[in-house]
């Protein structure tokens, strides 16, 4: 019988049908994904179909500028290989290993009196998200592959797409012994106001999209939240970068998909680079038509180039205190010159979302701190910040990024969305009481022997 909350009866439906899938065999998870993966391929016209009104909506948003132009490159469904990429993300999850029920401790209590520490599912998942439609799909698929259940909100901008997909693989499951409101797909903001109130059967809120919606997420709900606010990345070229690399790394983690949250923000090069690797860097950037916000020494370096790239005055500007800040999502820069690696490390750390940052470095040493002081979730060398994604470090693909230091850190797979429980077994023919071990005479000693366990054993 439905209540006369609409928001709690989804709620319950997604905790009951999380309680069910349990005690459901991995391989059907399997079964599932590869069904989803047959469901989209039939509906993929109707879907770019939606995708394309959902599109040209959208475009009358920015034109009115209520949106930003990032974010209607993100709805693109139809943009490259983004259909395939997500069909592709389907098949790498469901050949991923089963994270659940993995054994990361094992012990041996007394004799017959086993200890287990066993992955499983967090839960049920309500994850929110802005404009990119493909992110249903990829949440899906990530979830169904670890056990968890998973109610998705769309930004509206996407909801004719979202719609399309969310029946499709709700059909998928109908077709497969996992319940169909194991995913569900929600669409007003007042059903999330009243989701973000039912701690007893959510049991994980991952947001995707701007600084405010994770914020405000945030600050509304008691239940746990993973996610991340800003992709305030960084690219920093220490005294000893290598040209080539330099400019091939800034080009490629500024220019590659600006609108992403990995792509940088800001670019840290050391005082010594400024009359050298510098003026060849914003010669790379300006040709890629980046705009270049300097502060005085980077802008002063910048003067005498000769001769002037023909673009130098209209894409290089002062910065100010705000540009380091400021997550751009597009074709702009903000520049700062820094005296040491230990001064471009406290800079980045006072500046970032703690999101990614990357150093280009001939010294080994210089990488080793640089890797070790930043304070992110992704720390690399001489490698682009557009690497900080699921499906490039071989996740299959990725519910989001999360800056936070509990639980998940980085791009969130299916390790991410596992926790952990306790089994302990007994053996004894009378089993096992706490009130026998103790210090006092005749109590017993626990062995705490290892044991070696790649699952557990019940």
């Amino acid at each position: 019988m439905s209540s006369q909350n609409p928001a709690e009866d989804i709620a319950k439906a997604a905790k009951a049908a999380f309680e069910a899938s349990q005690l459901i065999p991995p391989s059907e998870r399997v079964k599932a994904l590869y069904a989803i993966r047959a469901e989209l391929e039939t509906a993929k016209e109707d879907v770019l179909a939606a995708n394309r009104k959902d599109l040209q909506a959208a475009q009358l948003e920015v034109d009115a500028g209520r949106m930003s132009s990032a974010l209607l490159k993100r709805l693109d469904l139809t943009k490259g290989d983004k259909w395939d990429s997500m069909l592709q993300g389907i098949t790498d999850v469901a050949k991923l290993p089963d994270p659940t029920g993995k054994v990361s401790y094992a012990s041996e209590l007394d004799d017959e009196l086993e200890l287990y520490r066993v992955s499983c599912p967090i839960g049920v998942l309500l994850v929110i998200f802005e404009a990119r439609p493909e992110v249903v799909v990829n949440i899906a698929a990530l979830a169904i592959k670890s056990g968890n259940a998973a109610i998705l909100k769309g930004g509206k901008e996407s909801n004719e797409t979202a719609q399309l997909v969310s029946k499709a693989i709700q059909a998928a499951l109908s077709k497969t012994s996992i319940p169909s409101t194991y995913i569900q797909a929600i669409q007003t903001r007042a059903e999330v106001s009243a989701l973000l109130q039912l701690d007893r059967y959510i049991d994980l809120v991952i947001p995707r999209g701007s600084n405010s919606l994770v914020r405000n997420i945030q600050n509304s709900t008691r239940i746990p939240v993973m996610g991340h606010a800003d992709g305030l990345c960084s690219v920093y070229l220490d005294e000893s970068a290598d040209l080539q690399k330099a400019v091939r790394v800034v080009l490629d983690s500024k220019t590659d998909y600006p609108a992403a949250c990995n792509a940088a923000e800001t670019l840290v090069v050391h005082e010594s680079l400024l009359p050298t690797i510098w003026p060849a860097v914003a010669k790379a950037l300006l040709a890629a038509d980046v705009q270049l916000l300097c502060d005085p020494p980077t802008l002063f370096a910048l003067s005498s180039l000769s001769p002037p790239p023909a673009n130098l005055s209209t894409h290089v500007h002062p910065s100010t205190p705000g540009s380091y800040s400021t997550e751009h999502l597009n074709l702009t820069l903000s520049v700062t010159a820094q005296p040491s690696l230990a001064a471009a490390i406290q800079f980045i750390n006072s500046h970032s979302s703690h999101h990614t940052d990357s150093i280009v470095t001939e010294d080994q040493h210089a990488a080793s701190a640089f890797c070790r002081g930043v304070d992110s979730a992704g720390t690399f060398v001489n490698a682009s910040t557009r690497f900080a994604d699921g499906f490039r470090y071989g996740f299959g693909t990725e519910v989001g990024i999360s800056t936070g230091r509990i639980h998940a850190r980085g791009p969130v797979g299916l390790e991410g969305l596992v926790t952990y429980k306790y089994m302990l077994r007994s053996k004894g023919e009378t089993g096992h009481i706490a009130g026998e071990f103790g210090s006092g005479e005749g109590k017993k000693q626990y062995k705490h022997k290892k044991i070696i366990a790649d699952a557990a054993p019940f």
